[in-house]
Protein backbone atom coordinates (compact mmCIF):
# COMPACT_ATOMS: atom_id res chain seq x y z
CA UNK A 1 0.00 0.00 0.00
CA UNK A 2 1.41 3.38 -0.99
CA UNK A 3 0.63 6.03 1.66
CA UNK A 4 -0.81 9.34 0.52
CA UNK A 5 1.50 12.32 0.79
CA UNK A 6 -1.50 14.21 2.22
CA UNK A 7 -2.24 11.65 4.95
CA UNK A 8 -2.57 13.21 8.39
CA UNK A 9 -2.78 11.03 11.45
CA UNK A 10 -5.09 12.57 14.05
CA UNK A 11 -7.84 11.61 16.47
CA UNK A 12 -10.15 14.10 14.74
CA UNK A 13 -12.33 13.08 11.83
CA UNK A 14 -11.98 14.83 8.47
CA UNK A 15 -15.22 16.64 9.22
CA UNK A 16 -13.95 17.92 12.57
CA UNK A 17 -10.72 19.12 10.98
CA UNK A 18 -12.69 20.96 8.32
CA UNK A 19 -15.32 22.52 10.60
CA UNK A 20 -12.60 24.04 12.76
CA UNK A 21 -11.32 25.97 9.72
CA UNK A 22 -14.70 27.71 9.28
CA UNK A 23 -13.81 30.38 11.84
CA UNK A 24 -17.10 30.42 13.75
CA UNK A 25 -18.09 29.01 17.18
CA UNK A 26 -18.70 25.26 17.49
CA UNK A 27 -21.14 24.21 20.22
CA UNK A 28 -20.84 20.63 21.51
CA UNK A 29 -23.63 19.89 24.02
CA UNK A 30 -26.66 17.63 24.51
CA UNK A 31 -29.06 20.55 24.45
CA UNK A 32 -29.48 24.18 23.35
CA UNK A 33 -31.89 26.22 25.47
CA UNK A 34 -32.80 28.78 22.81
CA UNK A 35 -31.55 28.89 19.22
CA UNK A 36 -32.84 32.46 18.93
CA UNK A 37 -30.22 33.57 21.47
CA UNK A 38 -27.13 31.60 20.42
CA UNK A 39 -24.23 34.10 19.95
CA UNK A 40 -22.93 34.19 16.39
CA UNK A 41 -19.71 35.44 14.80
CA UNK A 42 -18.79 36.61 11.28
CA UNK A 43 -18.75 33.75 8.76
CA UNK A 44 -16.59 34.41 5.73
CA UNK A 45 -17.68 31.45 3.57
CA UNK A 46 -21.41 32.10 3.90
CA UNK A 47 -21.41 35.86 4.44
CA UNK A 48 -23.27 37.08 7.54
CA UNK A 49 -22.94 35.45 10.97
CA UNK A 50 -22.93 31.86 12.13
CA UNK A 51 -22.24 29.11 14.65
CA UNK A 52 -22.02 25.33 14.27
CA UNK A 53 -24.01 22.95 16.45
CA UNK A 54 -22.14 19.65 16.80
CA UNK A 55 -24.53 18.27 19.39
CA UNK A 56 -23.46 15.09 21.15
CA UNK A 57 -26.36 12.98 19.89
CA UNK A 58 -25.47 13.36 16.20
CA UNK A 59 -22.61 10.88 16.15
CA UNK A 60 -21.47 12.69 12.98
CA UNK A 61 -24.48 11.26 11.15
CA UNK A 62 -25.27 14.93 10.53
CA UNK A 63 -24.62 18.39 11.94
CA UNK A 64 -26.37 21.74 12.24
CA UNK A 65 -25.53 25.40 11.95
CA UNK A 66 -27.25 28.67 12.76
CA UNK A 67 -26.90 31.38 10.12
CA UNK A 68 -27.97 35.01 10.28
CA UNK A 69 -28.17 37.58 7.50
CA UNK A 70 -27.98 41.19 8.72
CA UNK A 71 -30.76 43.65 7.73
CA UNK A 72 -30.83 44.51 4.04
CA UNK A 73 -28.00 42.13 3.14
CA UNK A 74 -27.53 38.88 1.26
CA UNK A 75 -25.44 35.77 1.73
CA UNK A 76 -22.74 34.52 -0.59
CA UNK A 77 -23.50 32.07 -3.38
CA UNK A 78 -23.14 28.43 -2.27
CA UNK A 79 -23.13 24.93 -3.74
CA UNK A 80 -21.99 21.63 -2.24
CA UNK A 81 -22.50 17.88 -2.40
CA UNK A 82 -24.14 17.52 1.01
CA UNK A 83 -27.87 17.85 1.64
CA UNK A 84 -29.33 20.40 4.01
CA UNK A 85 -32.76 21.23 5.41
CA UNK A 86 -33.26 24.86 6.41
CA UNK A 87 -35.72 26.06 9.07
CA UNK A 88 -36.32 29.82 9.32
CA UNK A 89 -36.08 30.77 12.99
CA UNK A 90 -37.01 34.42 12.46
CA UNK A 91 -37.29 37.03 9.75
CA UNK A 92 -38.33 36.91 6.13
CA UNK A 93 -36.60 36.98 2.78
CA UNK A 94 -35.97 34.99 -0.38
CA UNK A 95 -33.65 32.37 -1.82
CA UNK A 96 -32.55 31.96 -5.45
CA UNK A 97 -31.65 28.45 -6.65
CA UNK A 98 -30.27 27.36 -10.01
CA UNK A 99 -28.28 24.65 -11.73
CA UNK A 100 -25.01 25.52 -13.48
CA UNK A 101 -25.91 27.64 -16.53
CA UNK A 102 -29.61 27.19 -15.69
CA UNK A 103 -32.42 29.63 -15.01
CA UNK A 104 -32.77 30.97 -11.48
CA UNK A 105 -35.86 30.24 -9.43
CA UNK A 106 -36.54 32.57 -6.51
CA UNK A 107 -39.02 31.90 -3.73
CA UNK A 108 -39.88 33.77 -0.55
CA UNK A 109 -39.76 32.46 3.02
CA UNK A 110 -40.80 33.66 6.47
CA UNK A 111 -40.53 32.68 10.12
CA UNK A 112 -41.43 28.98 10.34
CA UNK A 113 -40.67 28.07 6.72
CA UNK A 114 -38.79 24.86 5.93
CA UNK A 115 -37.01 24.14 2.65
CA UNK A 116 -34.07 22.29 1.17
CA UNK A 117 -31.81 23.43 -1.68
CA UNK A 118 -31.41 20.36 -3.94
CA UNK A 119 -27.99 18.75 -3.72
CA UNK A 120 -25.16 20.64 -5.47
CA UNK A 121 -27.45 23.37 -6.82
CA UNK A 122 -26.24 26.94 -6.62
CA UNK A 123 -28.19 29.04 -4.16
CA UNK A 124 -28.15 32.44 -2.45
CA UNK A 125 -30.16 33.81 0.48
CA UNK A 126 -31.50 37.38 0.75
CA UNK A 127 -32.83 39.15 3.85
CA UNK A 128 -36.11 40.84 2.93
CA UNK A 129 -36.02 43.30 5.82
CA UNK A 130 -34.02 46.49 6.02
CA UNK A 131 -34.31 46.68 9.81
CA UNK A 132 -34.35 43.11 11.21
CA UNK A 133 -31.92 40.20 10.81
CA UNK A 134 -33.05 36.88 9.33
CA UNK A 135 -31.93 33.81 11.29
CA UNK A 136 -31.99 30.20 10.05
CA UNK A 137 -31.08 26.77 11.37
CA UNK A 138 -29.85 24.16 8.89
CA UNK A 139 -29.27 20.45 9.44
CA UNK A 140 -26.87 18.86 6.95
CA UNK A 141 -25.17 15.55 6.23
CA UNK A 142 -21.83 17.30 5.65
CA UNK A 143 -20.05 15.02 8.17
CA UNK A 144 -20.93 11.94 6.09
CA UNK A 145 -19.70 13.45 2.82
CA UNK A 146 -16.50 14.95 4.23
CA UNK A 147 -15.60 11.81 6.15
CA UNK A 148 -16.29 9.65 3.09
CA UNK A 149 -14.27 11.63 0.53
CA UNK A 150 -11.93 13.42 2.99
CA UNK A 151 -11.53 16.16 0.42
CA UNK A 152 -13.31 19.49 0.94
CA UNK A 153 -12.49 20.70 -2.57
CA UNK A 154 -14.38 17.76 -4.07
CA UNK A 155 -17.40 18.44 -1.84
CA UNK A 156 -17.56 22.21 -2.48
CA UNK A 157 -16.22 22.56 -6.02
CA UNK A 158 -17.82 19.67 -7.86
CA UNK A 159 -19.63 20.58 -11.10
CA UNK A 160 -21.83 17.51 -11.38
CA UNK A 161 -25.50 18.40 -12.01
CA UNK A 162 -28.01 16.16 -10.21
CA UNK A 163 -30.79 16.73 -12.73
CA UNK A 164 -32.76 13.81 -11.25
CA UNK A 165 -33.21 15.92 -8.10
CA UNK A 166 -33.81 19.29 -9.76
CA UNK A 167 -33.86 20.21 -13.43
CA UNK A 168 -35.45 23.65 -13.27
CA UNK A 169 -39.07 22.53 -12.92
CA UNK A 170 -41.53 25.39 -12.58
CA UNK A 171 -43.16 25.77 -9.15
CA UNK A 172 -40.56 23.43 -7.60
CA UNK A 173 -40.68 25.56 -4.44
CA UNK A 174 -44.36 26.46 -4.56
CA UNK A 175 -45.28 24.34 -1.53
CA UNK A 176 -47.21 21.82 -3.60
CA UNK A 177 -46.66 18.17 -2.74
CA UNK A 178 -47.94 14.61 -2.73
CA UNK A 179 -49.48 12.66 0.14
CA UNK A 180 -48.60 9.03 0.82
CA UNK A 181 -49.70 6.44 3.40
CA UNK A 182 -47.96 6.71 6.74
CA UNK A 183 -48.66 10.45 7.16
CA UNK A 184 -46.04 11.31 4.52
CA UNK A 185 -45.99 14.65 2.66
CA UNK A 186 -43.46 14.74 -0.20
CA UNK A 187 -42.67 18.37 -1.04
CA UNK A 188 -39.84 20.87 -1.51
CA UNK A 189 -41.14 23.78 0.57
CA UNK A 190 -43.26 24.11 3.72
CA UNK A 191 -44.57 27.68 4.21
CA UNK A 192 -44.97 27.42 8.00
CA UNK A 193 -44.28 24.40 10.22
CA UNK A 194 -46.12 26.10 13.10
CA UNK A 195 -49.51 25.89 11.37
CA UNK A 196 -49.13 22.86 9.09
CA UNK A 197 -52.00 20.37 9.44
CA UNK A 198 -51.05 17.06 11.11
CA UNK A 199 -52.60 13.58 11.22
CA UNK A 200 -53.39 11.29 14.15
CA UNK A 201 -50.67 8.84 15.24
CA UNK A 202 -52.32 6.92 18.06
CA UNK A 203 -49.59 4.26 18.21
CA UNK A 204 -47.18 6.79 19.72
CA UNK A 205 -49.55 7.56 22.58
CA UNK A 206 -50.71 10.77 24.24
CA UNK A 207 -53.32 11.53 21.58
CA UNK A 208 -50.55 12.89 19.40
CA UNK A 209 -50.49 14.01 15.76
CA UNK A 210 -47.72 13.92 13.19
CA UNK A 211 -46.65 14.49 9.58
CA UNK A 212 -43.54 12.98 7.96
CA UNK A 213 -41.80 15.30 5.49
CA UNK A 214 -39.67 14.32 2.49
CA UNK A 215 -37.88 17.26 0.87
CA UNK A 216 -36.11 17.78 -2.47
CA UNK A 217 -35.40 14.07 -3.13
CA UNK A 218 -33.15 13.95 -0.05
CA UNK A 219 -31.95 10.91 1.84
CA UNK A 220 -32.47 13.00 5.00
CA UNK A 221 -36.00 13.55 6.32
CA UNK A 222 -38.08 15.54 8.79
CA UNK A 223 -41.28 15.34 10.77
CA UNK A 224 -43.56 17.53 12.84
CA UNK A 225 -45.27 16.15 15.95
CA UNK A 226 -47.76 17.67 18.38
CA UNK A 227 -49.33 16.36 21.59
CA UNK A 228 -52.06 17.83 23.83
CA UNK A 229 -51.91 19.51 27.23
CA UNK A 230 -51.52 17.05 30.10
CA UNK A 231 -49.97 14.28 28.00
CA UNK A 232 -46.62 12.75 27.18
CA UNK A 233 -45.33 10.41 24.49
CA UNK A 234 -44.12 6.86 24.90
CA UNK A 235 -40.38 6.38 25.27
CA UNK A 236 -38.61 5.14 22.14
CA UNK A 237 -35.15 4.89 20.63
CA UNK A 238 -33.56 5.03 17.18
CA UNK A 239 -30.38 5.95 15.37
CA UNK A 240 -28.48 9.24 15.84
CA UNK A 241 -29.02 12.67 14.35
CA UNK A 242 -32.66 13.63 15.05
CA UNK A 243 -32.54 17.37 15.85
CA UNK A 244 -35.72 17.97 17.87
CA UNK A 245 -36.60 21.68 17.70
CA UNK A 246 -39.40 22.90 19.97
CA UNK A 247 -41.70 25.26 18.07
CA UNK A 248 -44.63 25.53 20.53
CA UNK A 249 -45.38 24.69 24.16
CA UNK A 250 -43.37 24.09 27.31
CA UNK A 251 -42.24 20.86 28.87
CA UNK A 252 -39.23 18.59 29.13
CA UNK A 253 -37.52 15.59 27.58
CA UNK A 254 -35.82 12.64 29.28
CA UNK A 255 -32.90 10.81 27.64
CA UNK A 256 -31.15 7.66 28.84
CA UNK A 257 -29.22 4.62 27.65
CA UNK A 258 -31.00 1.43 28.72
CA UNK A 259 -30.32 0.68 32.38
CA UNK A 260 -28.57 3.98 33.09
CA UNK A 261 -29.38 7.33 34.70
CA UNK A 262 -31.99 9.57 33.07
CA UNK A 263 -30.97 13.03 31.87
CA UNK A 264 -33.74 15.66 31.91
CA UNK A 265 -33.87 18.80 29.77
CA UNK A 266 -36.57 21.47 30.25
CA UNK A 267 -37.64 23.21 27.06
CA UNK A 268 -39.68 26.00 25.51
CA UNK A 269 -39.97 27.33 21.93
CA UNK A 270 -36.47 27.60 20.49
CA UNK A 271 -34.95 24.70 22.44
CA UNK A 272 -33.22 21.88 20.59
CA UNK A 273 -32.11 18.43 21.74
CA UNK A 274 -30.55 15.50 19.86
CA UNK A 275 -31.00 12.06 21.49
CA UNK A 276 -27.82 9.97 21.11
CA UNK A 277 -27.74 6.71 19.15
CA UNK A 278 -30.25 4.18 20.53
CA UNK A 279 -30.88 6.09 23.77
CA UNK A 280 -34.44 5.95 25.00
CA UNK A 281 -36.06 9.38 25.03
CA UNK A 282 -39.48 10.67 26.03
CA UNK A 283 -41.19 14.06 25.55
CA UNK A 284 -43.55 15.58 28.14
CA UNK A 285 -46.02 18.46 27.68
CA UNK A 286 -45.88 20.17 31.07
CA UNK A 287 -47.46 23.46 29.95
CA UNK A 288 -50.85 24.97 29.19
CA UNK A 289 -50.93 24.65 25.40
CA UNK A 290 -50.27 21.88 22.85
CA UNK A 291 -46.58 21.10 22.44
CA UNK A 292 -45.25 20.92 18.88
CA UNK A 293 -41.78 20.13 17.63
CA UNK A 294 -39.95 19.86 14.32
CA UNK A 295 -37.45 17.01 13.99
CA UNK A 296 -34.78 17.23 11.29
CA UNK A 297 -33.32 13.76 10.87
CA UNK A 298 -30.28 12.06 9.36
CA UNK A 299 -32.50 9.71 7.36
CA UNK A 300 -35.85 9.86 5.62
CA UNK A 301 -38.36 7.25 4.52
CA UNK A 302 -38.16 7.68 0.76
CA UNK A 303 -34.65 6.27 0.32
CA UNK A 304 -34.33 3.56 2.94
CA UNK A 305 -30.99 2.06 1.95
CA UNK A 306 -28.96 4.51 4.05
CA UNK A 307 -30.51 3.74 7.41
CA UNK A 308 -31.43 0.92 9.72
CA UNK A 309 -35.19 0.62 10.09
CA UNK A 310 -36.42 1.00 13.65
CA UNK A 311 -40.00 0.26 14.75
CA UNK A 312 -40.43 3.53 16.64
CA UNK A 313 -44.13 2.80 17.21
CA UNK A 314 -43.72 -0.91 17.93
CA UNK A 315 -43.27 -2.50 21.37
CA UNK A 316 -39.66 -3.39 22.28
CA UNK A 317 -41.00 -6.72 23.57
CA UNK A 318 -42.05 -7.51 20.00
CA UNK A 319 -38.79 -6.40 18.41
CA UNK A 320 -39.62 -2.71 18.00
CA UNK A 321 -38.05 0.33 19.64
CA UNK A 322 -40.92 1.74 21.73
CA UNK A 323 -41.49 1.26 25.45
CA UNK A 324 -45.17 0.94 26.30
CA UNK A 325 -46.59 2.97 29.19
CA UNK A 326 -47.09 -0.13 31.39
CA UNK A 327 -43.36 -0.92 31.16
CA UNK A 328 -42.01 2.50 32.15
CA UNK A 329 -40.63 3.34 35.60
CA UNK A 330 -43.63 4.41 37.79
CA UNK A 331 -41.60 7.43 38.92
CA UNK A 332 -41.84 8.87 35.39
CA UNK A 333 -45.61 9.30 35.56
CA UNK A 334 -45.49 10.49 39.17
CA UNK A 335 -43.02 13.24 38.30
CA UNK A 336 -45.13 14.29 35.33
CA UNK A 337 -48.24 14.78 37.47
CA UNK A 338 -46.18 16.85 39.93
CA UNK A 339 -45.05 19.11 37.06
CA UNK A 340 -48.65 19.63 35.93
CA UNK A 341 -49.66 20.83 39.40
CA UNK A 342 -47.07 23.62 39.12
CA UNK A 343 -48.86 25.14 36.08
CA UNK A 344 -52.42 24.33 37.11
CA UNK A 345 -52.90 21.72 34.37
CA UNK A 346 -54.50 18.30 34.74
CA UNK A 347 -53.30 14.92 33.49
CA UNK A 348 -55.18 13.93 30.33
CA UNK A 349 -53.79 10.41 30.02
CA UNK A 350 -56.96 8.69 31.23
CA UNK A 351 -57.72 5.62 29.17
CA UNK A 352 -54.21 5.63 27.66
CA UNK A 353 -51.99 5.09 30.69
CA UNK A 354 -52.52 2.18 33.11
CA UNK A 355 -51.90 4.33 36.20
CA UNK A 356 -54.62 6.78 35.09
CA UNK A 357 -56.99 3.93 34.24
CA UNK A 358 -56.42 2.41 37.69
CA UNK A 359 -57.12 5.75 39.39
CA UNK A 360 -60.38 6.17 37.46
CA UNK A 361 -61.51 2.66 38.39
CA UNK A 362 -60.79 3.33 42.08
Amino acid sequence: MIPSKQAKWTDESTYQQWVETEGIPIIREFFIQDIKKVPLEPWDRMGGLGAYLNLIGTGEANDAYIYEIPPGQKGREQHHLFEEMIYVISGHGATSIWQTNGKKQTFEWQTGSLFSPPINCHYQHFNGSGSEPARMLAVTNAPVLLNLFHNADFVFNNDYVFSDRFSGEEEYFSGKGDSFPGRIWDTNFVPDVHTMALQSWKERGAGGKNIMLELSENTMGAHISEFPVGTYKKAHRHGPGAHVIIIAGKGYSCLWPQGEEIKRFDWQPGSIVVPPDFWFHQHFNAGNEPARYLALRASGRKFKGLRKLYGVDEDVKKGGSQMEYEDEDPQIHKEFEQELVKVGARCAMGGQHPRCTAKAAA
